[in-house]
């Protein structure tokens, strides 16, 4: 007999939630029942694609005794408020990535969470895929020995798709830093096994027409020992899926010949307005088209080389590569049936079975103290020690 379906409702309708929707969609666990967003226009559409209720405010949507659960997906700098909101409504909540902008305001959420008996779980981050699982269960299973050092490396055209005002402003959750670090530093934590000791940091904020981290360079030393070397550009060069075989972050091959497709998009924007058009376009609502989903491989984000005692592991779309003492091999998966699919494992899991997420408040806020490190080390150029940082569950 099949499990009933978890009822969610979505806090924003925005570029987030068009990313997470094939997920929604795909998974018969889901059932998404209510939304709140400032655009009417966005609530018609719910309303009419999936019989839900729209509502104006988070508020009142948490006010929806239909609603099991909250997806977070607002702007940054709400996350916190949001998340508690719907706590205090006894609602679980699945917050997007970063869990927040503060460590206060993440200690508040997990407060909030921990009052009202509910589970709290951040995601999506890049730690969530297949193949980042997988080498944490061949490290995990000790064949390949300690971790040593992990390298990661991601070159994008982040900085130069569409911003709202706030994604470049850093006080407001804006740059690679919240929005990027985020996935980078959650996968090395996971591989590395969790606690971070210290960071060294750089970050670059190289475009006087984009005012915010655009890229950094990070040293990140566990408490074990091993170290990992994280960096990101977000500056629309080198593009890193070259070393991914093309096949791009959310797992779909990449035209090559679009180069410089970013850039070029927005010098049609002469005005902050008119940017802000081009970004609200990408938005749910009217006029949205939802991509063709199509054959995909599992989501990555760059380049990752974990160097263990007795092997080298790469995850890659498709598996993770094993170069071991002697011999190499590819440890395949198959293509995912459902995008995201391990997103809907944890809060599933929680909410339905109380099984304790491995991507919970503390988990994020220890990554997001990482990320501030990062910012933190790049301003004041020297080494950051961390405390709040936890250990992979077991």
């Amino acid at each position: 007999m099949s499990e009933r379906k978890l009822r969610i409702g979505v806090a924003g309708l925005g570029r987030a939630f068009t990313i997470m929707l094939p997920t929604f969609v795909g998974d018969p666990r889901i059932e998404l029942v209510a939304a709140a967003d400032p655009r009417a226009d966005a609530r018609e559409r719910f309303a009419a694609e999936f019989g839900g209720k729209g509502y104006a405010t988070v508020e009142d949507l948490c006010s929806d005794a239909n609603v099991e659960a909250v997806y977070v997906a607002t702007p940054h700098q709400h996350h916190a408020e949001n998340a508690c909101a719907a706590a205090a409504h006894g609602k679980h909540v699945l917050v997007e990535k970063p869990m927040a902008i503060a460590l206060s305001d993440c200690d508040a959420m997990i407060d909030a969470a921990q009052d009202a008996g509910v589970h709290l779980i951040v995601g999506h981050s890049h730690s969530f895929n297949a193949p980042i699982r997988r080498a944490r269960e061949i490290i995990a299973g000790g064949t390949v020995g300690a971790v040593r050092m992990i390298t990661a490396f991601n070159y994008t055209d982040f900085l130069y798709r569409p911003r709202r005002p706030e994604e470049l402003d850093t006080a407001r959750g804006g740059g690679v830093m919240f929005n990027q670090a985020a996935h980078q530093i959650d996968i090395v934590r996971l591989l590395g096994g969790g606690r971070v000791r210290s960071v060294r940091a750089m970050t670059g904020t190289w475009d006087p027409s984009r005012p915010t981290e655009g890229a950094y360079s990070a040293l990140l030393t566990f408490e074990d020992g091993a170290a990992a070397t994280a960096v990101y550009s977000g500056y629309a060069h080198f593009d890193s899926d070259e070393f991914c075989d093309w096949i791009g972050e959310l797992g779909a091959p990449k035209d090559v010949s679009r180069y410089g497709v970013a850039r070029k998009a927005l010098q049609e924007a002469r005005s902050p307005t008119q940017e802000l058009a081009m970004r609200t376009a990408r938005a749910y609502g009217h006029g949205f088209a939802q991509p063709e989903i199509g054959q995909r491989w599992h989501q990555h984000f760059g380049v990752v080389l974990v160097s263990c005692d007795h092997a080298d592991l790469r995850p890659l779309p498709n598996g993770v590569m094993v170069y071991a003492d002697t011999a190499k091999h590819l440890d395949p998966l198959p293509r995912p049936q459902v995008q995201r699919a391990e997103v809907i494992d944890e809060l599933y899991d929680a909410v339905m079975h109380n099984r304790p997420p491995l991507h919970s408040g503390e988990w994020a806020r220890a990554t997001l103290e990482a990320c501030l490190a990062i910012l933190q080390s790049g301003r004041e150029q020297h080494e950051i020690r961390l405390a709040h940082q936890v250990a992979v569950p077991a």
